[in-house]
């Protein structure tokens, strides 16, 4: 396995404004796409519960807490209601085919909008970007998504072949197994970057595709 996880914009100390104790939270909903939400929670889980000295925890959400059906048919179950969640310090939301229902919605939109007003880091993976667009929260700014789904706002500053970009408050990834790569690099900005490669490592996250 190679020495260094993919983290070339995290090589800077531990983000001091983001320390634990801390609740990291990942967004669940129908028709999300399953590694988008389950590739940053194994990353986020596993630092999470093997050093819990770090201060953090994780736990996924859903609009009413109950279970999700994913793009492919995966059922996912959530520890929290958005309504009951505890206090975030960070929040993930995923993208997949039920964004295009997420983006159109008033009412997750204004809950989206309420969070940026709260929760100190906002990321997103995959078409999570379009959810954040279309909430206003990236007017302006570098983003990226999955290289098929650029239809952004037309003022934010696209990355198409960025794996994720850090705006400081704000982190967007490209598609589905991109997230990994961001949670790693969120990680290191949590925790430092030696704590990312030993999650890293922990998990054997080694991407060498083999075709």
């Amino acid at each position: 396995m190679a020495d260094d996880p993919p983290l070339a914009d995290a090589e800077h100390m531990t983000d001091a404004s983001l320390t634990g104790p801390g609740h990291i939270g990942v967004l669940l909903f129908d028709g999300v796409e399953e590694l988008d939400a389950v590739g940053p929670w194994e990353v986020l889980a596993y630092w999470t519960r093997t050093y819990p000295d770090d201060g953090w925890t994780v736990s996924c959400l859903s609009a009413d807490g109950g279970p999700v059906t994913a793009s492919k048919s995966l059922v996912l179950g959530a520890h929290h209601a958005l309504a009951d969640a505890p206090p975030l310090q960070v929040l993930v939301h995923p993208g997949g085919r039920g964004t295009r229902v997420l983006l159109r919605d008033p009412q997750h939109l204004d809950w989206v909008r309420s969070q940026r007003a709260t929760v100190p880091l906002m990321s997103s993976v995959c078409t999570g970007a379009l959810v954040y667009a279309a909430a206003g929260l990236l007017r302006g700014r570098p983003a990226t998504t999955h290289w098929g789904a650029h239809a952004l706002d037309p003022t934010v500053q696209l990355r198409p072949n960025d794996r994720w970009v850090d705006d400081g408050d704000l982190i967007t990834s490209a598609g589905v197994s991109a997230g990994i790569d961001m949670a790693l690099h969120m990680v290191a900005r949590l925790a430092g970057t030696e704590r990312a490669r030993q999650v890293r490592r922990g998990i054997e996250y080694d991407p060498q595709p083999p075709i």
